[in-house]
Order: structure tokens, then sequence, then C-alpha cells
């Protein structure tokens, strides 16, 4: 690409700027009407949900526009060919879709890309990749030297998160690319509250259009409902599952926890949604984790007294250190060793916060087999020659 067509193609995507700081400032006031339908949608794609959006991807001759809250329409003169994406979850969806790997993340080790290895064919490097998140930040110099055509990645949290206002942001748009992206991986962040959320193929479906790439989407919408439909047929009926918590230990000591509950939206927990788990939170006061540093005790854990525990943050230990660490602390605890889960033995690994399409395909796989092991067994639930084809564009 020369110089020339760079700047022209620069200029295209630059005419989002404008409209991601509108987004931003509309997304804040936004009607509660709005909100509600949304946050009622599951992410198993199960119930439908009323849109007021636009047809997508709308094309006007050689560009196009593509609409997510809260930036609105932003343009385009054709698939970016360089991206930068704050969290794994979008870095899953850009690579799912063909369009190459992120040049930047959030935290690498958050970013599940060994379960890559296991796809014929697909590599991955991370040393390619720049990590955003260092000295406590996410500086606006590292997007200047990456110079990406897109940021695929919610603009209110990069204010919300680091400390960004809405003057950096717009300075980041109109400077060097523009924003897309929904924080979708939970749903309990009060300045998200005003405009919607989307489900994990509901925004996936969003970047297929940036990148244009909607025949991938297509064909991963396909195997996910295959795949979900698979394992659901299989599931023991819903008087006979477990009684889940999930939890987040809130430090090394294993003695208090930040609680999720369930069925409260939100990507992160998409798997245990699909798997029907029961929430063990249901009908408690015990309140989903928002950020704001609250915690439960092992008391209240033992009040609460779960068939499953199933904790997260655990994924970078080996399975000898999560038994150390985690399970043999709970069951050498004078409270936690009451807790029925403790007791059964079913203490699992919760898997990474962040997921797009191919991440959470093995994670609900080893979810099933870790917390139904009598059901699913090790056999892959998943062709993954057939993820493999549809990342090359063999479908």
């Amino acid at each position: 690409m020369t110089d020339e067509q760079r700047l022209t193609r620069r200029t295209y995507l630059e005419g989002g700027g404008a409209a991601v700081l509108a987004g931003v400032l509309a997304g804040c006031s936004a009607s509660s009407e709005d909100t509600t339908t949304d946050t009622q949608a599951t992410e198993s794609g199960a119930a439908a949900e009323p849109s007021t959006e636009s047809t997508p991807g709308t094309v006007t001759g050689d560009t196009y526009t593509v609409s997510m809250e809260p930036m609105g329409e932003v343009q385009f003169d054709g698939p970016p060919e360089t991206w930068v994406a704050l969290l794994g979850s979008y870095a899953d969806m850009g690579f799912a879709l063909g369009a190459g790997q992120t040049l930047g993340t959030q935290l690498p080790y958050r970013y599940a890309t060994h379960f890559y290895e296991e796809l014929p064919g697909i590599t991955y490097d991370p040393d390619a990749v720049t990590t955003l998140y260092q000295s406590d930040s996410v500086d606006k110099e590292r997007f200047y030297a990456l110079d990406a055509d897109l940021h695929l990645m919610e603009p209110n949290q990069l204010i919300h998160w680091y400390g960004w206002d809405e003057a950096d942001v717009e300075e980041i748009a109109e400077n060097v690319a523009p924003f897309f992206g929904n924080f979708i991986r939970r749903r309990s962040d009060d300045w998200h509250q005003n405009y919607r959320y989307y489900t994990l193929y509901e925004a996936f479906e969003k970047i297929a259009q940036v990148f244009q790439a909607t025949d991938r989407f297509a064909a991963f919408d396909s195997l996910h409902e295959e795949f979900i439909g698979n394992i659901t047929e299989r599931l023991p009926s819903e008087s006979e599952r477990p009684r889940s918590l999930l939890v987040y230990p809130a430090d090394e000591s294993v003695t208090a926890f930040y609680p999720y509950r369930l069925y409260e939206g939100g990507v992160s927990k998409k798997q245990f949604r699909d798997l029907g788990l029961r929430d063990a939170f249901a009908g408690s006061d015990v309140a989903n984790y928002s950020g704001d540093g609250s915690t439960m005790d092992l008391e209240t854990l033992l009040e609460v007294d779960p068939d499953a525990l199933i904790v997260r943050g655990q994924e970078q230990k080996t399975d000898e250190e999560f038994q150390e660490s985690v399970v043999e602390t709970l069951r050498n605890d004078s409270v936690a060793s009451e807790i029925t889960a403790v007791q059964e033995n079913a203490i699992h690994r919760g898997g990474y916060l962040d997921q797009g399409p191919i991440i959470n395909l093995f994670q609900t796989e080893l979810a099933a087999q870790r917390i139904y092991p009598d059901i699913f067994t090790e056999d892959e639930l998943f062709d993954r020659q057939r993820v493999a084809d549809i990342i090359t564009g063999d479908i």
C-alpha cells in the first residue's frame, strides 16, 4: 500500500472519530427502555431480542458503515488491515474472522491463546503483541506507536478504568483510528447501565461486518448452535444439575471471594449458563460483584452451601498448583471443609473472563468435562479442524 493509499484509507476510517465521541456521550443518556430490553437477553442466543438499530453494515458507494453502541455509526472504506483489541474477547473475534492477530492487548496472560495450538495449521505469535497495560495504566502513546487502523474496545472502559477523559478518546479517534466495541464481559457496571449490552454472538456479528467476513461469522454461528445443541441433549434434568457458585478469590489466602451471579448476563459466564447450572446465589441477598471491592467470607459461603464451587483466576496454575493452593486450603479450613462442594470434591477452575467464539468453544468443553465428568469424558466435543477451516476461509 502506498503512502497516498494509506492516507486515503485512514481518512475514511477517521470519519468515525466524531461519531465515537458523540456515541460515548449519547450512551450516557440512552433511554432506560433500550437498556431493559437488552439486559433480558441471554448469552446462549436462546431468547430473541428486539432491536432499535437499523440494518447493519450499510453500504454507500465504496464505503460502508457499521453501528454499535456506544459509538454509533462508524464508516469504513474497507476491512481494517491492522487493529488492536484491549480485551481477549475482541482479539479472539478478529482472529476467528481471519483478520490476523491483534497488535496489542491489555494483559497477554488473560488472553487464552494457548487454545489456538489445538487448531490444525493455525499459528499465533505472542511476541508480536504489545502489552497495553503497563505501570498501572493504558497510555495514549501506545496507541500512537501501534498506529492501528481500528481500536476494538469500549471507549468508556478507557475512561472509567484508566482515567482517560472524553478529550483523550476524541484525540486518538481523530489522530489515529476510531474505536469500535462494547464492554460485554459483565453487566454490573454503573457506567454501562444506560446503553445496550451485546451477547457474545451479537458483538461477534458486528465485528464480522467491520471486517466484511460475515461468511465466517455465519459458519461459526452454525457450528456454535450445533455444539450447544449437542451438549444440551446430554445434560441431566434441571433438578439434577448442581447448585453452583462462581467466585473469584480476593487474595491468595482463599478466605474471601468476589461473588458472581450466573444469570445476570455477561460473556464471561456464558459457558455456565449454556451448561444449565443452577445458581446457588438464587434466592440469596448476595449481590453480583460490580468492581466495588465487596467480598463474601467463608461463613457466607457455607450458608449458601453450593454443590459445586467454580473458582476463577486459576487458569495460569497447573492442576497440582490449583489443588494445593485452593482445594487443599479449603479442605483444611474448619469452616470451608463443611461446604458440600468441598466435601464432594467438586471444586473447579472457572476459566478466563474474556472469551470470543474460539475460546468460548474450548472453555465450554472444559467446563462440561469438569462439572459433568460422568457425562462428558475427555473426548473432544467440537471439531478442531472445522474451526481451523473457518478461520482460513475454507468454509
